[in-house]
């Protein structure tokens, strides 16, 4: 564990960092708040055992700032204060300290506080992998593993907004399994299971990196491809709908006798900004004029 000790009496330094160095503790010193506070910025200790007073910031305005700061990771913070300073205690719980220890410091009690800030800080790291994996899993699909509609959401925003900040331009290609009502119903609902799941591969496979393939919903897939024009759109699309196609998924109601999808594409672009619904709306529309055309097959919208 790194720990961090801001104190400036040379002689409390020395027996804090022997208290910290000697179970095996990686130790970082400061003499005044200011040192430590920059400390703490660039190593990012996992514990902090600081005086009340010191030179520049002191140890409340440490304890305040740290708590302050919105690191992922949790800090424990120790303060030290002298024996009979029951407000300082006080004073040190309210700024967002831990624990405490009296001074003359006793390596005893503060090795047995690190094993608890040791502990704390290794819950709470593991939550926040939990988390993690828990704000991941809400954002996937679980049949195709693409990134579903919550993420969606939030990405498309974030997009919108840099495009119209910036006057930057991006696309959307609506993709829709063709006829995938009668697929189900002719070769069982496990097999449009993994047809969903081949066609969200091959979507993936035939996108540049910076594009994002993301579950609509149903069969329905959404394309997001920045920085791309109408023409550079139109040809993403074709290449996701080729791709599909060459998968040649057998599927005997289909316009080619494959499984393939049609495609609706619309732009944002210099001249043509609208807001984010009229976007989807349009692709949407363009989709739906792709299937009405004979389906398999890619419609720019208007």
């Amino acid at each position: 564990m790194k720990v961090l000790v801001a104190d400036d009496d040379p002689g409390s330094l020395l027996v804090a960092r022997a208290a910290v160095e000697r179970p095996g503790h990686e130790c970082l010193v400061a003499s005044d708040g200011d040192s430590a506070w920059e400390m703490f910025q660039r190593h990012a200790p996992q514990a902090v055992v600081t005086d009340l007073m010191m030179p520049g910031m002191d140890g409340l305005e440490l304890c305040r700032a740290i708590r302050a700061h919105g690191r992922d990771a949790y800090t424990y913070v120790i303060v030290l204060t002298s024996l009979d300073a029951e407000e300082d205690v006080l004073a040190g719980l309210r700024a967002g300290a831990d624990d405490y220890v009296a001074k003359p410091l006793d390596p005893f009690v503060l090795h047995s506080r690190l094993l608890v800030a040791q502990r704390v800080t290794s819950l709470h790291a593991q939550l926040a992998r939990y988390r993690a994996v828990l704000s991941e899993q809400a954002r996937t699909d679980p049949l195709t593993g693409l990134p579903n509609r919550l993420k969606l959401t939030e990405d498309l925003e974030a997009l919108h907004e840099r495009a119209e900040r910036y006057g930057q331009t991006y696309a959307l290609a609506m993709c829709d399994v063709d006829n995938f009502k009668g697929y189900n119903d002719t070769y069982g609902h496990p097999a449009g299971d993994r047809v969903l799941q081949e066609v969200a591969a091959a979507l993936a496979g035939s996108s540049r990196r910076a594009d994002g393939v993301y579950r609509f919903g149903g069969e329905e897939f959404l394309l997001v491809l920045p920085n791309q024009t109408w023409v550079g759109a139109e040809a993403a699309a074709q290449r996701a709908r080729t791709a599909v196609e060459d998968l040649a998924i057998e599927h005997s109601g289909g316009p080619a006798g494959v499984v393939t999808v049609s495609a609706g594409v619309a732009a944002f672009t210099d001249g043509h900004r609208p807001d984010l619904d009229t976007m989807l709306a349009a692709a949407d529309k363009a989709l739906y004029a792709a299937k009405a055309g004979g389906r398999n097959r890619v419609v720019l919208s208007s």
